[in-house]
């Protein structure tokens, strides 16, 4: 079978039972292992963080200070929020990558795309692996690491806009769902794998003699090392096993020129991020004001400075940003899926801080999981009542009871002489926002299709995604500055309102009398 396929309509029966369904579900299973490898480097920092801190990974900033001293507590809280801030850069720039991912496909072919995406990920797990070989490696150093784990977080947008090409309208769903909701689970996959990698010798042949509670320091490595055989399998098998094919791909590219145009725009990405991160930790300005930097920039350097010849296909598709229903699914998606990631990618480290003698490292993956295995039902129950908004609206004001259940655990928990107590139902609620979020996911996804045109869809769903991720960078940032001034209850209550409005706008222009579109 050739990589490039000139002639693909799969909605067309007889071409779809005789030649396209082992064509689709081959570049399927294929596409799906590989996102979900994607999903886990992006968010792997939640969890690397926690043992960092366990080892005494203090960025050499404790040097000269007396430890019990007013300096060295203030230090010891400072190092704590950098430990929320790495995860904070890899979702900054995965979500960042979201953009030009979101146009790739057309651009550089899937197979081409798939394959890059997937190998450049190697970089950031063998970088890490060398960054926790040594407590002494300095914090630039592992924020450059999370930098180049946003290519993970990137990858959501080309990998479902390439998948979308390859199935009928009728499976639009199915394979849509499956890639998704399978690839969600990476984050899930990699709160289990890496704890139970840590404690054997799995790729560190010498131990360095000190452990802590019972881990050997040098297995702190397998969590990054222990990646590298999964994507140099998953890259091979994308660049033998998988297509091009003309539908998403109009001018089918040679794999010369996929992989350059695919590196073009993945590297406009890249500098927006890095620029992005740099405002953040190196000149310390507030997240609010660089997050729309960010966004402004990478939209710029994909209109200018691309070749002429990626620039007019770009163009045709910006057209999206003039529509005010794509800002406002944008602002509702980014309240499901951006809520999914930034817990996800906050929850192990928050456990740590709450609650340092639960046994969270055992448990915390099954928000995540819960989040991405009843995604799919969030879209059937959309389907069958005729609405993905009636399914928005409950889920969001379960959301909202959730996040306010957790935020009282929390206050509890602080207060209580046995803070164990609590962390049950400070679990349970965590589950339950975890569900929530996976529901309205599914039925946003639901809605957009039915709001916009067949042209716009397309665009308008990789934009909002990309929006959207941003919340693996918002939701860990804020959580560090609130645990750093005691209060993490305080981004619970702004996350509740946010959630409020996004209720309110659902409302407004889906269901209420003067609704624009009735119940999508």
């Amino acid at each position: 079978m050739r990589v490039n396929i000139d002639k693909w309509n799969p909605d067309d029966n007889s071409f779809w039972e005789s030649t396209g369904k082992k064509i689709a579900n081959k570049n399927l299973l294929i596409s799906i292992p590989a996102l979900l490898l994607a999903f886990s480097v992006w968010i792997m920092w939640g969890m690397l963080v926690t043992y960092m801190k366990d080892f005494g990974f203090t960025f050499g900033m404790l040097e000269g200070l007396t430890p019990g001293t007013d300096a060295h507590k203030d230090m010891l809280a400072e190092v704590n929020n950098l430990y929320y801030t790495l995860p904070a850069i890899a979702g900054l720039a995965g979500a960042t990558l979201r953009l030009p991912n979101s146009f790739l496909i057309a651009l550089g072919g899937g197979r081409n795309v798939i394959f890059v995406t997937t190998a450049l990920l190697i970089i950031p797990a063998v970088g890490a692996a060398l960054g926790l070989s040594d407590v002494n490696t300095s914090y630039s150093y592992f924020a450059v690491m999370a930098l180049l784990s946003g290519f993970g977080g990137g990858n959501f947008a080309s990998s479902m806009n390439n998948i979308s090409y390859f199935f009928p309208k009728k499976m639009q769903g199915y394979a849509l769902g499956m890639n998704a909701g399978i690839g969600n689970l990476g984050v899930a996959v990699m709160q289990k794998l890496i704890p139970t990698v840590v404690p054997i010798a799995l790729f560190a042949a010498v131990g360095s003699g000190v452990a802590v509670k019972g881990v050997e320091f040098a297995g702190v490595q397998n969590a990054a090392w222990v990646w590298l055989p999964l994507l140099a399998c998953a890259a091979i098998a994308a660049f033998l096993g998988m297509n091009n094919v003309i539908t998403g791909t109009p001018k089918l590219p040679t794999t010369a020129g996929g992989v350059s145009k695919t590196l073009i725009m993945v590297a406009l990405g890249l500098i927006a991020a890095a620029a992005g991160s740099f405002l953040l930790v190196g000149l310390d300005i507030n997240m609010w004001i660089v997050l729309p930097i960010v966004i402004i920039l990478t939209v710029v350097l994909m209109k200018f400075a691309t070749p002429s010849a990626i620039r007019s296909n770009l163009n045709r598709q910006f057209s999206i940003l003039t529509d005010k229903h794509n800002w406002i699914m944008t602002i509702i998606y980014t309240m499901t899926f951006g809520s999914f990631i930034g817990y996800s990618a906050a929850f192990p480290k928050l456990c740590q801080d709450i609650f340092p003698e639960a046994n969270y490292r055992f448990w915390v993956f099954l928000g995540p999981a819960l989040g991405a295995l009843i995604r799919p039902l969030g879209g059937i129950l959309s389907d069958k009542i005729n609405s993905g908004a009636r399914v928005t609206m409950w889920s969001t004001i379960f959301q909202i009871a959730a996040a306010l259940g957790v935020a009282y655990f929390v206050i509890e928990a602080r207060s209580a002489a046995d803070p164990l107590e609590f962390w049950w139902p400070f679990f349970a609620s965590f589950m339950v926002l975890f569900l929530t979020t996976g529901i309205g996911n599914g039925s946003t996804f639901r809605s957009i299709p039915f709001i916009f045109s067949k042209e716009k869809a397309g665009p308008v769903l990789g934009w909002t995604s990309a929006i959207a991720a941003y919340g693996a960078f918002i939701i860990p940032k804020v959580f560090g500055q609130q645990i750093k001034s005691g209060h993490p209850e305080y981004a619970l209550y702004g996350f509740a309102i946010y959630y409020g409005i996004c209720l309110v706008l659902n409302w407004w222009y889906y269901q209420g009398p003067k609704r624009e579109f009735d119940n999508p």
